[in-house]
């Protein structure tokens, strides 16, 4: 049960009216958790193809086989855990996106014990290859998709990574990146530290480069940070994501916006047309008591890939990636064993 919040009988009408503008801000910290998804995974990756010595499809029956009957098994919420699915897609206005708007090349589970208050950042290639149903395999990346074609919304993407991650998936957050800039802008920027320098030299038609240690990056500047792809890989670019994510949440809690109350608004505004989720953003008590835990929680952050849980294979020229020993067994494994 949450904890109910009086706004009026505080005797203090100067911190009640701060406290409820918090309560926005906060608001706009839990659905800007997905926000540094931004626009990864905009092209493939080149790789060298892999020996294949077991028939593919046998491979593919073996790891996953779900069908379109919900009464398939899944996961039994959890009490004690709080696990919110985030999508990013490009969304079908982006000018770029000439096919495939509605694609998630970026996938994060974030988790949080509700006990320990610890959490975890997952992030899941996009290019993990599943069943969707007794008829339909594809890229995980189309399970939002193909959901939305069904008319199932959300709970479709909710139910089949339920299956894949073996946590029970509580809230959704998708993104369409159009406003990602102004975002960034609006809050002021974003601050980072670079371990060595990062460059990007064909993809902008200019070379791009950040300098090791401190970074301040606006709109535009992270969103090349992120969506560079020609220098590095998918797990890399995975990589910097969870690292924006972070920088995104630590200039939120840091910055006043209780002063600003237009901007706080505007702000919100901002992200609200973007998003499409299940939280019930209005539900101010159910956010503020989840903001406050995780307000001093670091998350572990996982990226999935293959140098731990997944390895990469070609089916009809296209590059995709399974499970290894060709079970989910290990990825429900970290997702059970993260937080402990």
């Amino acid at each position: 049960m949450y904890k109910e919040i009086n706004f009026i009988d505080s005797g203090n009408q100067k911190r009640d009216k701060k406290q409820l503008l918090r309560l926005f801000f906060l608001i706009v910290f839990v659905v800007s958790i997905g926000i540094g998804a931004l626009r990864l995974g905009l092209a493939y990756n080149e790789f060298t193809v892999m020996s294949d010595e077991q028939p593919f499809w046998s491979k593919v029956t073996a790891i996953l086989s779900m069908s379109a009957i919900k009464t398939d098994p899944t996961p039994t919420p959890d009490d004690n855990r709080f696990n919110i699915l985030v999508l990013g897609m490009r969304g079908l206005d982006d000018p770029d996106a000439i096919q495939g708007g509605m694609l998630t090349d970026t996938i994060l589970l974030f988790s949080f014990d509700k006990t320990t208050k610890m959490s975890s950042l997952v992030s899941i290639p996009r290019d993990l290859y599943v069943k969707f149903n007794n008829t339909k395999t594809d890229k995980i990346n189309a399970v939002y998709e193909y959901g939305y074609a069904r008319k199932e919304g959300l709970e479709y993407s909710k139910r089949i990574f339920s299956i894949i991650t073996g946590q029970y998936v509580d809230k959704v957050v998708v993104f369409d990146f159009s406003a990602f800039k102004k975002i960034i802008d609006e809050i002021g920027g974003i601050d980072i530290v670079l371990d060595k320098p990062f460059s990007e030299k064909s993809q902008w038609g200019s070379d791009f480069s950040l300098p090791a240690g401190p970074n301040h990056l606006d709109g535009e500047t992270a969103l090349y940070f992120a969506r560079s792809r020609y220098s590095t890989s998918d797990f890399d670019r995975s990589r910097r994501q969870q690292q924006i994510i972070e920088a995104i949440k630590d200039r939120l809690l840091n910055i006043d916006l209780t002063s600003d109350p237009i901007k706080a608004f505007s702000l919100i505004n901002l992200i609200r047309k973007d998003i499409n989720t299940d939280i019930n953003l209005f539900n101010l008590s159910e956010i503020y008591d989840l903001v406050q835990d995780l307000k001093n929680a670091e998350p572990k952050r996982y990226v999935i890939s293959t140098e731990n849980l997944v390895y990469q294979t070609y089916v009809d020229n296209i590059y995709v990636l399974l499970p290894k020993n060709e079970s989910f067994l290990e990825m429900h494994n970290l997702f059970n064993d993260i937080l402990k």
